[in-house]
């Protein structure tokens, strides 16, 4: 009876035991359908982000500030024809270091010309317009100063003719060159800012609001610099690293001595 007893809880055992292997498989089973589905989620959200990452960055939004907007959309243009031209210069630093002074002093200079017009002509407007009662007198005495005014006119009429022009040979006055930059530079700095004056020129045009233009200003020349600062790291680490004369002679030496080696041994291989 005890024999029998003993078999019966073994044979439930093993059932039990059986009923709990089948149980563990369908958890781990479930849990790895659900780690799976966890990774498939996970990376249908990281594909979402890079993709909105992407999009971000191909239309950012737009700048609190119309200055801004505008100089950015500027700087899209005209950085790729400035990097073009920079990075040609790789004989010396210096004809780097003068191309960047050329064109941020060109670019300080041009839009400063525009900035000094602007204001005069806001001047001359406040000023254009006479009080209405001045405009009536000035018209009752218009006949008695036609002949005063046409002697003025003459007065401010200036004779182009009489204007000093450069002798033959004579070479004009340069203007854009910095004193003491290199010349190389210089050349290349006035060649890429002809490329991008009217660009700048228009696009500060497009601006009335003295917050936009100021901004737009001072925006414009930090960017070129920084912008210089980083063509100036790529091209250290792509550069070759330099060298002198003593160290190409002394490896040229090196070279011929093992290659005389190489060549000695490949003989003696062969005599073999």
């Amino acid at each position: 009876m005890d024999g029998y007893i003993n078999r019966e809880e073994f044979i439930q055992e093993l059932i039990l035991r059986e009923q709990i292997r089948d149980l563990a498989k369908e958890a781990y089973a479930n849990h790895s359908h659900k780690q799976n589905q966890q990774v498939l989620e996970e990376n249908k959200l990281r594909d979402l982000i890079r993709k909105l990452v992407l999009e971000a960055a191909e239309d950012p939004s737009p700048h609190e500030n119309t200055g801004i907007n505008v100089l950015a959309d500027l700087l899209k243009k005209i950085i790729p024809q400035v990097e073009t031209e920079y990075k040609l210069l790789t004989t010396d630093p210096e004809q780097r270091e003068s191309f960047r002074a050329h064109v941020v002093n060109a670019a300080q200079n041009a839009l400063a010309t525009t900035r000094v017009t602007d204001k005069s002509q806001e001047g001359d407007m406040e000023m254009a317009l006479p009080p209405m009662q001045e405009q009536e007198d000035e018209e009752v005495d218009i006949n008695l100063d036609v002949k005063a005014g046409a002697e003025q006119d003459d007065e401010k009429f200036i004779d182009i003719e009489d204007a000093p022009t450069p002798e033959e040979g004579e070479e004009e006055e340069d203007t854009f060159g910095l004193e003491g930059e290199d010349e190389t530079g210089r050349n290349f700095a006035q060649r890429a800012f002809e490329k991008i004056e009217k660009q700048i020129l228009e696009a500060y045009a497009l601006l009335s609001n003295e917050e936009d233009k100021q901004l737009f200003y001072d925006y414009l020349i930090t960017n070129l610099k920084l912008y210089f600062d980083k063509f100036e790291d790529e091209l250290s680490s792509s550069l070759p690293e330099p060298t002198t004369d003593e160290y190409e002679e002394e490896a040229e030496e090196g070279e011929e001595e093992f290659g005389g080696e190489e060549e000695l041994g490949g003989e003696e291989e062969l005599e073999l």
